[in-house]
């Protein structure tokens, strides 16, 4: 009887089982289950996916703690802050719900509207904060200082050009499915009849050249090169994706790894995809496009975030913490020159505080790219020093301004002077002189119609043309700039972040002698990226490496660019579609035919490798379609800034006057052991004849920036806040203190206060502590770990065996038993212990073993 009952007991527990999923989907029907449901049992399944993804990657980062591989050393220069980790995870949220709905062509139920599920799906993935405005401040700082975001520049456009929002697209983007795929996704898809060709086999048939095929720049000094990707990195990063598959791991096109194919049937070198936010437009019958944007992290104003986190450069293998006094940078000094954390020209420092192996250790900068190679540390460590030596000038010329002035002060003249090399000095070299005046021209005063944010075709093709200019060799030069033979010129192969070499090998004066007295390459048609950039790019000890020229192209597909004619056109140039046409814009035959033998179609071909590929313009070091287009960006990026350094309020007559002074020759005086540099540092010179004495440069005279404080008798010098600052301004003619608070703190109280007739008119404001771990809408630790407020901050912690991963919010499994465990099984070896000896006590005494020695006794 027993056993038919547990057999039919097993035969309902198994048809429930199968039937189960069958009833559930049916209950909406038996129910009336909405859409509404629908959809939030969807973003529920969502961020179930996009979180164990993201806790995924995070526990292989604490596994691979020792980069292992070029594309892991690239993902690890890209990370994104925490704001643009948690503008991610919402963004592949919101992603992942709309493909999961199929929104782009989706018949929505009677009850649901277009909007309405837009509007769930972005709130409750946590977009809808980074798709509202932002709250501009409203006191008299407002016009005197940019935000550190680069939010508000324009009041009644707030977005435009601020960190972490879209990249802006110029022409609609082109994906295969018209919301993600990139072109090339689908190898069956034809384009004009033909297939796209697999970007690595572009790179070798017509990019790639030998290290040998170097054409020199006989104008122009490979300081122009270092420049233009100094710049260009501070205008634009893309972060990679931080959710979805290990792309290590497979060769599939399967988000978020897009692969770069080396063969048929075999894996790429590298597998990319973007970090992607997305954007949402209505349309006709009750359907509605959904297209993805990329993310830019950077604001768009030109360098609004050198000066800010300049200041965080250090060597970090060790961090040592160090108070921010007076607006002065943050400096760990244990190596250092004149102010920068360096070695002297003249030492060859043993004491490195970190392991040889590079990966180990990096500079902090305002980039996570610093340290990609030593001739970009070196820019950022000249601009290190020359914000430092500002600040403490500054301060010492105006001691009655606050530690927040002196800062914003110092910040304010460092941005103007990148505007001013970058617009003045780099764009007319890059674009030539007849360019320049058509694209750019003269400065009219600023525009609010204009919108300043960094073009996706800009970030992503016309301004990565500086890849085929760079040398591969990094030229180290003696006190005489002539070949050190104690430093001899490095492969760039040997070169890429290896940042260890500025500490033990000379510093950044070896670096800068190089980069001015040493031409440029020339990125000629024929002779496009060297082998150093397309076979050996952030090669490791281990096998494999990046190629740069494909990554381009494919990054170029990734993010939706359209083809070549497509951008001539919006250029107002005629497209290029037979072999006649194309002989028309590049001379080189032969590199037209190898394009064409790939591409089948001008239509076809990518936008950064037709831009590349143009004649030069007279003057230039650029096609017509990438001096129209970086043209048009530098106009924006100028003319679309409220703060631009030649409108009227940012700076006094006096100050502007001191700034057109102002040179990068000038600033490599202050801030290195040069005592002789070329007046132009972009124009290659010879030594001695074509360089100056510094003492010669022109310099700034910052008497221009004394401020005379009048004491007003009614209003008594402000009292200090705890945990916060003030600022000086002044509004219709009083005097005004406008009060901030320290980071982890707010503000409680009246933020401006006025000089009156009768005293300020409000007392200073309270700086109390935020409790972060509060905050039910953004958490600050990842549900896996405790999260415990400390003034000024928060910790988020875990219990063993769990650790902290990379981005010290969430905890991941770190592979060894917990402590509690090691107890557990030392009182467990101790207990069987005992009662082994109770056991064998009690079995010699039930035996009547006797208790005397059976040790043998002699005579």
């Amino acid at each position: 009887m027993r056993k038919p009952v547990v057999v039919a007991i097993k035969l309902v527990v198994l048809c429930a089982g199968v039937l189960l999923p069958f009833i559930l989907r049916g209950r909406g029907l038996l129910w009336g289950s909405s859409g509404k449901a629908r959809v939030l049992s969807v973003l529920e399944a969502s961020v179930r996916t996009v979180d164990r993804a993201v806790y995924t990657s995070l526990g292989r980062s604490l596994r691979k703690r020792d980069i292992t591989s070029p594309s892991e050393l690239l993902s690890f220069s890209k990370l994104p802050e925490p704001a643009g980790r948690a503008l991610s995870r919402a963004a592949e949220i919101m992603e992942a719900s709309i493909q999961a709905l199929g929104l782009t062509q989706l018949q929505l139920p009677p009850d649901v509207s277009s909007e309405d599920v837009l509007n769930m799906i972005a709130n409750l993935s946590g977009c809808l904060p980074y798709m509202q405005p932002p709250r501009c401040p409203n006191t008299c700082l407002a016009n005197k200082y940019r935000l550190i975001t680069g939010a508000c520049n324009n009041r009644d456009h707030p977005t435009w050009g601020a960190s972490n929002t879209a990249l802006a697209r110029w022409l609609p983007p082109a994906y295969e499915d018209g919301f993600s795929q990139p072109r090339g996704w689908n190898p069956s898809l034809l384009y004009h009849g033909f297939p796209l060709p697999p970007v690595r086999e572009v790179t070798q048939k017509v990019i790639q050249v030998p290290n040998e095929a170097v054409t020199e720049d006989a104008q122009y000094s490979d300081f122009l090169t270092v420049w233009g990707q100094y710049i260009g990195h501070d205008m634009a990063l893309t972060p990679q994706s931080t959710a979805g598959a290990d792309c290590q791991l497979t060769c599939e096109n399967r988000s978020p790894c897009f692969p770069i194919q080396v063969a048929p049937d075999a894996c790429g070198s590298l597998k990319i995809r973007s970090l992607v936010s997305v954007l949402v437009a209505d349309g006709k019958d009750r359907k509605f496009l959904v297209r993805v944007r990329q993310v830019r992290t950077l604001s768009s104003s030109e360098n609004q975030k050198r000066p800010h986190t300049i200041c965080h450069i250090q060597f970090a293998c060790s961090l040592p913490q160090a108070n921010v006094s007076r607006g002065l940078v943050r400096l760990w000094i244990k190596h250092s020159v004149r102010g920068l954390t360096m070695t002297r020209a003249d030492t060859r420092s043993q004491d490195l505080p970190c392991p040889a192996r590079f990966w180990l250790c990096s500079f902090l900068a305002g980039d996570g790219r610093a340290s990609e190679v030593p001739a970009l540390a070196a820019l950022h460590t000249l601009w290190l020093g020359g914000a430092t030596r500002l600040a403490a000038a500054l301060g010492a010329l105006n001691p009655h301004w606050s530690a927040d002035t002196v800062y914003q002060e110092a910040r304010k003249v460092v941005g103007a002077l990148h505007q001013i090399i970058t617009l003045r000095d780099y764009s007319p070299r890059i674009l030539g002189p007849d360019a320049f005046r058509q694209h750019v021209g003269p400065y009219e005063g600023y525009d609010p119609t204009v919108n300043p944010t960094v073009s996706n075709v800009f970030a992503t093709a016309a301004f990565r043309f500086g890849h085929a200019a760079i040398h591969p060799l990094a030229r180290r030069l003696d006190t005489a700039f002539k070949d050190d033979p104690d430093l001899p010129p490095l492969l760039l192969g040997d070169a890429f972040f290896s940042p260890w070499r500025l500490i033990g090998e000379g510093g950044v004066d070896p670096i800068l002698r190089g980069l001015l007295a040493r031409p440029a390459k020339v990125p000629v048609p024929e002779q496009l990226m060297n082998e150093e950039l397309t076979e050996r790019l952030f090669v490791l000890s281990t096998p494999g490496s990046l190629d740069l020229a494909s990554l381009n192209l494919q990054r170029g597909r990734d993010h939706g660019l359209p083809g070549y004619n497509a951008w001539r056109e919006l250029c107002g140039l005629p497209p290029l579609q037979t072999p006649t046409d194309l002989h028309g814009a590049v001379s080189n035959r032969s590199v037209v035919d190898r394009i064409l033998a790939l591409y089948k179609h001008g239509d076809n071909v990518d936008v950064w490798l037709g831009g590349l590929s143009e004649d030069f313009l007279p003057g230039a070091r650029t096609g017509p379609l990438f001096a129209c287009i970086i043209g048009k960006q530098m106009k924006a990026l100028r003319d679309g800034d409220r703060f631009w350094w030649e409108n009227s309020p940012v700076f006094t007559e006096a100050q502007r006057r001191e700034l057109g002074k102002h040179s990068l020759s000038r600033v490599i005086c202050d801030n290195s052991g040069l005592s002789h540099v070329p007046r132009d540092a972009f124009r290659v010179g010879r030594f001695p004849q074509d360089f100056e004495s510094c003492e010669h440069i022109p310099s700034l005279d910052l008497e221009a920036w004394r401020e005379t404080f009048l004491q007003d008798d009614r209003c008594s010098s402000p009292d200090k806040v705890e945990n916060g600052d003030f600022m000086h301004c002044e509004d219709s003619g009083k005097q005004v203190l406008v009060y901030s608070c320290h980071h982890g703190y707010e503000l409680h109280g009246q933020e401006q206060v006025t000089c009156t007739p009768n005293g300020w008119d409000a007392q200073p404001p309270v700086c109390k502590d935020v409790d972060e771990c509060a905050d039910p809408v953004l958490p600050p630790c990842h549900p896996s770990a405790h999260c415990r407020n400390t003034r000024g901050s928060f910790q988020c912690l875990c219990t063993d065996p769990y650790v902290l991963a990379e981005d010290a919010r969430t905890c991941v499994d770190s592979g060894r038993l917990p402590r509690a465990s090691w107890v557990s099984l030392a009182l467990g070896a101790l207990l069987v212990g005992v009662l082994a000896g109770i056991t064998w006590t009690v079995i010699c005494r039930w035996m009547h073993c006797p208790a005397k020695s059976t040790l043998p006794v002699t005579e």
